[in-house]
């Protein structure tokens, strides 16, 4: 038992370190090319707190646990928007940029569409839909790519030096940050579920706590870390890039490897519960979350409250199926 708790602590540890490394590099490289820290943080922020959700999806897939996989993907962007983002949003209501937020939010919901349609209608998840999928993520980040070079281009003084350190230092911090938090959400999880089991925790309530929230860590660690720093925006893009890069990439890789049904745990009203629950409250939140930011260019602690009440009350009937 002293191990898994060790370990578990080492993991923390490792989550919050990089988080700061991944953070500290991600916003120096914004800065030193004049662009917007929502920008960074729905692309490279947002892939590298997505690699735990990336190997936890692809392994369960290949394991023959597609229902992981899926409930993984739904599960951990209602967690990113309603719990992770809500708690930044209420904690520090920010302003946020509408132009660097249209690409992101756009992508999202062309993807949440494509897999809604495809969840309510032949209920497959086959290999033509992972492909496309990832191709889906391709053209987003060719998109980005050329939105970041246009910005860099109009800004033709570089910024070498201003931030007090190198470019290649900066890129060696998110490498090396992006690591720690792979490596600690591992950890964290995996040592999590020893300790639980330990104590004698239900499996049911394990599913539902460490699964469903460490692969999520980064992203409330990186959301963390960028509020603390004074960096909202960065904390904004990364839920929205992160959302977007578990449709298209999470799903994308587990389903091109590994096809499998829409799984069915729980039905109500004689329906697959993930039908009437789970995708709509995935559209719900997004739309709570991003809406306001699009229109109004900046977000309230009402919103991030009734963010909250929202996962909380998805909770509930989570447990109560």
């Amino acid at each position: 038992m002293l191990i898994p708790v060790i370990l578990f602590i080492v993991g923390l540890i490792c989550l919050i370190k990089g988080g700061d490394w991944f953070v500290d590099g991600a916003v120096n490289i914004a800065h030193r090319f004049n662009l917007p820290e929502l920008l960074i943080g729905a692309t490279v922020v947002s892939i590298g707190t997505t690699l735990p959700e990336v190997m936890v999806s692809t392994t369960s897939a290949l394991g023959g646990h597609g229902e992981i996989a899926y409930g993984n993907a739904i599960g951990s962007v209602i967690c990113n928007a309603a719990l992770i983002a809500a708690i930044t949003i209420a904690v520090r209501p920010g302003k946020a940029d509408p132009k660097s937020l249209r690409v992101p939010v756009f992508f999202f919901f062309a993807a949440a569409v494509l897999y809604a349609g495809v969840a309510y209608t032949t209920g497959y998840f086959s290999c033509i839909v992972g492909i496309i999928l990832l191709a889906i993520f391709a053209v987003y980040m060719i998109v980005t790519v050329r939105e970041i070079k246009g910005s860099a281009a109009a800004d033709a003084v570089s910024a070498e030096g201003e931030t007090g350190s190198s470019t290649g230092k900066d890129i060696i911090l998110l490498i090396i940050g992006a690591a720690l938090i792979a490596v600690g959400a591992n950890l964290l999880v995996d040592n999590g579920i020893i300790i639980a089991q330990a104590l004698g925790v239900p499996e049911s309530v394990i599913a539902l706590t460490f699964i469903a929230l460490g692969t999520s860590l980064p992203e409330l660690v990186t959301a963390i870390t960028s509020l603390a720093k004074g960096h909202g925006s960065l904390s904004l893009g990364n839920i929205v890039g992160a959302n977007l890069f578990n449709l298209v990439l999470v799903s994308g890789v587990s389903v091109t490897l590994a096809p499998f049904q829409v799984p069915q745990s729980a039905a109500i009203a004689g329906v697959n519960a993930s039908l009437v629950l789970d995708i709509p409250v995935m559209f719900l939140v997004m739309l709570l979350l991003t809406v306001p930011a699009l229109v109004r260019g900046k977000l309230s602690r009402l919103q991030g409250i009734l963010l909250l009440a929202v996962y909380a009350a998805f909770c509930a009937v989570q447990f109560a199926l």
